[in-house]
């Protein structure tokens, strides 16, 4: 009977940690940032866009609750967001000024630092896979235009016609937002169903974001590994010229992650102020240096934007613990974990668990 604590010391020893000694996952998403206030979406719009946030955490909590990566989960939401019309994002994104719509995205895994991120993608049906693809399966970072497309058809990723991006209310958008700077409206795009005539197109919803600065998708995770996930895909600006691109492809600016640091972030608003403050990078730099997850969040939102514009992010700390910060009146929002339920939230003032 001596021999027993000791034979039950080493067999703790020998034992691989349990299930609660590893940390626990979480998950959270945006679906961008702007000026969302009650009065501006109708009940039907205002759920919709809560069921569309729910639909996104599940995906990612399901590759998460069943052992996945972090990675995997960003991935996996960050897709359905980009199928989703109501998200400026994939077949949802706002036109060019050309009446093109052009497709930004990035993701990077906290465990490595490596990184992967796309611009102007027309033909690619998820630009958020194609940026993980040229992280994996490419020597590069970054790639853009037809040739970051060309990537992505030859690693077998699904292409898609560009009208297949087309939807009727963003386009209603860029003509309003074209009229008004006295700017010439292009030819409809190609493969594109035919206008509605004039009766019909009264009945049209208007987008209740303003698309011409906001409009963004990202998720941020923590897997049950510790390992921590970033990722953003996004339509850019309504209107925009001569290739414009923003904050989401330029890593340390709209996306970044890092397991040392203990921070993977998303960001969405104007992203050339995003860009000037390294944004995503400097939360990092603050959770590192000991600020809470949220103090850090808000904190980089005000003094960056303090140069001008407005925008938000989402953020994930080394302990699964979510944040959001924003300088708008709203920003479409969700998180959930192994024990939080799946919560979502639109305008800034509502209050979250």
């Amino acid at each position: 009977m001596k021999l027993l604590p000791a034979l039950i010391a080493a067999l703790a020893l020998a034992t691989p940690a349990s299930a609660q000694d590893r940390p626990q996952w979480s998950f959270a998403i945006h679906g961008g940032a702007g000026v969302i206030e009650r009065a501006s979406l109708s009940p039907e719009q205002d759920a919709a866009y809560r069921a569309a946030l729910t639909r996104a955490l599940e995906a990612g909590a399901e590759v998460l609750r069943n052992g996945g990566e972090a990675l995997d989960a960003v991935q996996a939401a960050i897709q359905l967001m980009e199928d989703d019309p109501l998200f400026n994002a994939g077949r949802g994104a706002v036109f060019t000024a050309a009446g093109r719509n052009e497709l930004d995205a990035a993701v990077m895994n906290g465990a490595d630092l490596t990184a992967g991120a796309v611009a102007g993608l027309t033909t690619t049906r998820h630009p958020i896979a194609a940026a993980r693809a040229v992280m994996e399966r490419s020597p590069h970072v970054m790639l853009i235009g037809e040739g970051a497309d060309a990537f992505a058809a030859s690693v077998d990723l699904e292409q898609v016609a560009p009208s297949y991006f087309f939807t009727e209310r963003r386009w209603r958008g860029l003509e309003r937002f074209l009229t008004g700077q006295s700017l010439p409206i292009p030819e409809r795009p190609a493969g594109a169903p035919p206008a509605p005539a004039d009766g019909m197109a009264a009945l049209q919803p208007a987008p209740p974001l303003d698309e011409r600065k906001f409009g963004t998708v990202g998720a941020v995770a923590l897997d049950d590994r510790g390992h921590l996930a970033a990722g953003t895909s996004t339509g850019g600006t309504n209107g925009k010229r001569w290739g414009r691109v923003g904050d989401v492809p330029v890593l340390g600016a709209g996306t970044y992650a890092s397991d040392r640091e203990g921070c993977a972030v998303s960001a969405t608003g104007d992203g050339e102020f995003y860009i000037r403050a390294t944004v995503a990078r400097d939360i990092c730099g603050r959770i590192a240096a000991g600020a809470t997850t949220q103090d850090a969040a808000q904190a980089e939102v005000d003094d960056a934007l303090s140069l001008g514009g407005s925008g938000g992010v989402v953020v994930m700390d080394a302990a699964g613990r979510p944040a959001f910060a924003l300088t708008t009146s709203g920003m479409y929002r969700g998180m959930i974990g192994p024990d939080q339920p799946a919560w979502v939230g639109i305008y800034g003032d509502e209050p979250r668990p």
